[in-house]
């Protein structure tokens, strides 16, 4: 029988391997000779998982958290409307940027260092950002939190594939590592809103000090001090200058869309030469990097390319939507930062459930069944959105649609991250997680410029159509009309990512997949 067969692998594979609470990363990467022996066994798996959901639940919020409080920072700190997105963007362009080197970066000098290091910059320049008294230094601090989240978010992802075996218990990790990141994009504008609110908008930045901190002197204690000492510390300067500058680029150019439009000669020039530096990368990579910084054979894995593929769809239709659902409640329905917070409530609570229920249900019916259905749900409810109105309600317009969204979501982010780190090698662990990242983080800068692209040029459309005396009303019906177009756009962005997990995933049952996984980690 099958289960008894892989029960007796099981078996056999164990006296082999250290006790459960173990460091995979030292069971899959046997030290070259003369290397360092492996790290001593670490078994604090419960505040492992802890801090690293905490991490990426904090850099994730952080892209979310300031819109609520956009309207006050520009007030104190005199932002014109046009440099105001870039207390957004500066910190999307640099996360964006940088995730890549980040994971590699993880990798190549031990994981619980750069977490470390990662968690301490993000809470001084947090700080920074609260007693900002300039657009200037804010901007500038954000940049740099934006740095700094791109090192946590791949680091907390590969500590977690390191530090859990391959199978149901990295499943759960990875799943409650999903269900923070993903819900931390909803309680952002929660927690924006109360902070806003009650104390100043400065607290959404004052918040992560502590929790910075606390979580990065933690760390040194329970987080095992993971690194691969049989690989070579080769950094492949080349390879991480032409990646990391090429992705800045392409992200700046496109969130900066928004405002000179894709036909601007500055943004077609940005663009292009982000495109020529990717290419750059690649060839390096390919052809010359003797120890590259992303090898490209991992792209021969079909279930990691779909995956990414996947994952760079949710990130274009979810934080769109978090941003017009914020816009339309605030601008259109006049809804108050604490009230606008409370609503997405019921969002975060779903995406927490749908993540949950992935993490449990992957090791029994495959990602691919979870991520075809998570993405229809969100291809569903981003649709049923189009039936908002300038006079409608949250209970009868809003609320279903918008669960439907974000329990999608929750069963699509856990499954899809599970597919792209799945059966790669120890050593390649921090790469994959940087991976995952960016396709996500670009996928959202990507569909927000786009987006907000498409619903500015409805509205601009009708308001010229009612001429230069529009009522409220109507410029009210304006802005809602582009809000519902860019809704319809980004279910066709959802609709696709569930097009790719049909036909791009291969079929594979879960048992299947698993005694893949156990070979592979075997192998590594």
């Amino acid at each position: 029988m099958a289960t008894e067969t892989t029960t007796e692998r099981q078996g056999r594979q164990r006296s082999r391997r250290p006790a459960a609470g173990a460091c995979p990363a030292e069971r899959s990467v046997r030290p070259a000779q003369g290397a360092a022996p492996a790290e001593p066994e670490h078994r604090h798996l419960r505040a492992t998982l802890i801090l690293a959901c905490l991490a990426q639940f904090m850099v994730i919020l952080d892209v979310s958290v300031v819109n609520v409080a956009l309207p006050s920072i520009g007030n104190a700190l005199h932002f014109s409307e046009t440099d105001l997105q870039w207390v957004v963007n500066a910190y999307t362009v640099t996360f964006g940027g940088f995730l890549l080197l980040g994971g590699r970066a993880a990798d190549l000098l031990g994981r619980r260092r750069v977490f470390v290091a990662g968690l301490t910059l993000f809470a001084l320049t947090s700080l920074v950002c609260g007693v900002a008294d300039s657009r200037v230094t804010l901007i500038a601090a954000r940049a740099v939190q934006g740095l700094s989240a791109a090192v946590i978010a791949p680091a907390s992802l590969s500590i977690l594939t390191h530090t859990f075996r391959e199978g149901a218990a990295r499943n759960r990790a990875v799943g409650i590592w999903g269900a923070m990141g993903g819900a931390g994009g909803a309680a952002g504008v929660l927690l924006g809103g109360i902070l806003t609110q009650a104390l100043s908008w400065r607290w959404i930045f004052f918040i992560n000090l502590p929790i910075g901190l606390g979580a990065a002197l933690l760390t040194q204690y329970y987080v095992a001090a993971l690194r691969d000492t049989s690989q070579r510390r080769s950094f492949d300067l080349r390879g991480a200058v032409s990646a990391t500058l090429g992705l800045t680029l392409l992200v700046l150019g496109i969130v900066r869309t928004g405002t000179i439009g894709w036909g601007s000669p500055q943004t077609i020039a940005t663009l292009a030469v982000g495109v020529i530096l990717v290419g750059l990368f690649l060839a390096i990579e390919g052809r010359f990097a003797s120890a590259p910084l992303m090898p490209l054979r991992i792209f021969k894995s079909r279930t990691l390319t779909a995956a990414n593929l996947i994952v760079f769809t949710i990130g274009a239709a979810s934080f769109a939507m978090w941003y017009f659902l914020t816009l339309y409640l605030q601008e259109v329905q006049d809804f108050s930062p604490l009230r606008t917070g409370l609503t997405f409530l019921p969002m975060t609570l779903s995406i927490i459930a749908g993540s949950t229920i992935a993490s449990r249900l992957v090791g029994r019916v495959g990602y691919k069944r979870l991520l075809v259905f998570g993405m229809a749900l969100q291809a569903i409810g981003l649709l049923l959105l189009n039936g908002i109105s300038a006079g409608g309600t949250y209970a009868g317009e809003l609320l279903i649609p918008s669960l439907l969204v974000a329990f999608g979501i929750g069963l699509a982010f856990v499954s899809g991250t599970i597919a792209a780190v799945s059966g790669v090698p120890s050593h390649e662990a921090g790469l994959a997680s940087g991976i995952v990242n960016t396709a996500r983080m670009v996928g959202g800068a990507l569909g927000l410029a786009v987006l907000a692209a498409v619903a500015t040029s409805k509205t601009n459309e009708q308001v010229k159509a009612a001429g230069a005396h529009a009522s409220p009303h109507i410029l009210h019906v304006a802005l809602t009309s582009g809000f519902e177009l860019a809704f319809v756009v980004a279910g066709v962005f959802a609709a696709a990512g569930a097009a790719v997990a049909l036909f791009g995933l291969p079929s594979i049952s879960p048992r299947r997949a698993t005694a893949q996984q156990e070979v592979a980690v075997e192998s590594a």
